[in-house]
């Protein structure tokens, strides 16, 4: 009947600890996300979504004009993603 309890003790005990562990985890992703601006990080973000949705297009276009504003577009993307990660 002991070794039960004790049993118990022990998954209660690493139960916390790891709790306190990802409390943790938690602070520091906390401190490194505030050295990021959330708006700047947020136009990347969706920058990089246009970016997919653009390169997916191209790929599936078939005329040649619309292939041609394609590559602009990507290549604008591009140029303000950079922008951004300065």
């Amino acid at each position: 009947m002991g070794d039960a309890g004790e049993g118990l003790v022990d998954a209660e005990s690493r139960l916390a600890e790891r709790m306190e562990e990802r409390e943790e985890e938690k602070k520091r992703a906390r401190q490194g996300a505030k050295g990021t601006d959330p708006e700047r990080a947020r136009q990347v973000e969706s920058l990089k979504l246009a970016r997919t949705e653009m390169q997916r297009q191209f790929e599936l276009a078939t005329h040649q004009a619309r292939k041609q504003q394609l590559t602009q577009a990507l290549a604008e993307i591009d140029k303000r993603i950079k922008q951004l990660s300065v």
